[in-house]
């Protein structure tokens, strides 16, 4: 069992104790599950944990505030025991994200249903000539018809396919740049709504390129203000960014405790792995790595969960960091099982095609070290 420790940490109370024991015990009695059908798993995947009660935690309704420290808790958890599943539980959070933090009552009736596991969102904001300059979005929304009337194209995004609905950032020309964006709620049967094609990538997981073609919306489609999109979009990733990290942790602890696990049983030239001291001197880098990993990501959490407007430093600190560790953990980790490590069927050689993705999506490595330098730059 990985390290539990860290819930000792000053930035945790009993509630969130409670909640990584009764989450732990549910994976050990409910994951991984078969991963063949991709689009199938996710669909089983998500109403389980619907069942569970566990996407309660994804969203926030009315009244209520998203606590970052169980989101954190919940995607490590998930992602040591099976990264189809944590992907599952984060789509439905940031798909829904832009609804939880500024939609309207009428818009939360998608909420209570992704919250319930009966239906599954998709978060369209990356485009074919734009996916970290939010600012350069091309779709657009242009009033007509009694409300607004969508074009564009969008690509890579999760859940494409499958999801039951969509929130979609759209150009609205209030401003130049990212103060002429909007969010709208697009219900995926919404007529000139496509899929183009699937994007098949090396950890499978339904991703979509979708084409928006006259596909006209009410006015109350509109999240929030018109002229808001961006403001909305960074909201989501201020709260969501630091939950990659914690995918990554997730990730790394289970790395490491399969390279523990190697290392124990393993013998060469007459002794065991461990006892050499350069696989020590290993080891030790990884559990460095991890704990690390786990105060940025807990930190930025926590300065969320305490009522700080917005964490974008801590959050680019964290899931910059632990995405970044996380790749090297697992990758020694692979080394340590020599052939074994990129053998289909071994924990590690699937951590290590899991892991790579994350350095990209919601904001790439070299994103998060712009907006890190000019936090500090003032």
């Amino acid at each position: 069992m990985a390290d539990q420790s860290f819930l000792t940490w000053p930035f945790f109370e009993d509630s969130h104790r409670a909640l990584a024991a009764a989450l732990e015990a549910w994976c050990v009695a409910h994951l991984p599950v078969d991963h063949g059908d991709v689009d199938a798993a996710c669909r089983r995947l998500v109403a389980m944990l619907g069942a569970g009660g566990w996407l309660q935690h994804s969203g926030a309704g009315a009244g209520e505030k998203l606590d970052v420290r169980s989101l954190c808790l919940i995607r490590e958890t998930l992602a040591r025991h099976d990264g189809l599943a944590d992907f599952s539980f984060a789509m439905q959070g940031l798909g829904m994200g832009a609804v939880s933090l500024f939609g309207s009552e009428e818009q939360r009736e998608w909420l209570v249903r992704t919250r319930a596991g009966t239906a599954i969102s998709g978060f369209a904001l990356t485009e074919p000539t734009s996916g970290s300059d939010v600012a350069a979005t091309a779709t657009t929304a242009v009033r007509g018809q009694g409300g607004w009337v969508l074009n564009g194209e969008k690509t890579y995004i999760s859940n494409g396919g499958i999801a039951d609905v969509y929130v979609i950032i759209a150009r609205t020309g209030e401003a130049p740049g990212a103060k002429g964006l909007s969010a709208f709620l697009l219900p995926a049967d919404t007529p000139g709504l496509s899929v183009v094609e699937r994007i098949e990538v090396i950890a499978p997981h339904p991703l979509a390129h979708l084409a928006l073609r006259d596909v006209i919306l009410p006015e109350t489609a509109l999240i929030g203000r018109a002229g808001d999109g961006f403001k909305i979009a960074m909201s989501v990733l201020d709260v969501f960014r630091s939950t990659v990290g914690a995918a990554a942790l997730g990730f790394a602890r289970r790395a490491l405790d399969e390279a523990l696990t190697r290392v124990k049983s393993r013998r060469i030239q007459g002794a065991v792995l461990a006892e050499l001291q350069m696989v020590q001197g290993h080891l030790a880098d990884m559990a460095l790595q991890v704990d690390a990993s786990a105060l940025l990501i807990y930190r930025a959490a926590w300065v969320k969960d305490q009522g700080a407007a917005r964490v974008s430093r801590e959050a680019a600190m964290a899931k910059l960091y632990a995405t970044e560790a996380a790749q090297k953990v697992i990758d020694m980790a692979v080394q340590l099982h020599g052939g074994d490590g990129v053998r289909h069927g071994f924990a590690v050689e699937a951590l290590y095609r899991e892991i790579r993705a994350l350095r990209i999506y919601e904001g790439a490595s070299d994103v998060q070290r712009i907006v890190i330098a000019r936090s500090i730059l003032g």
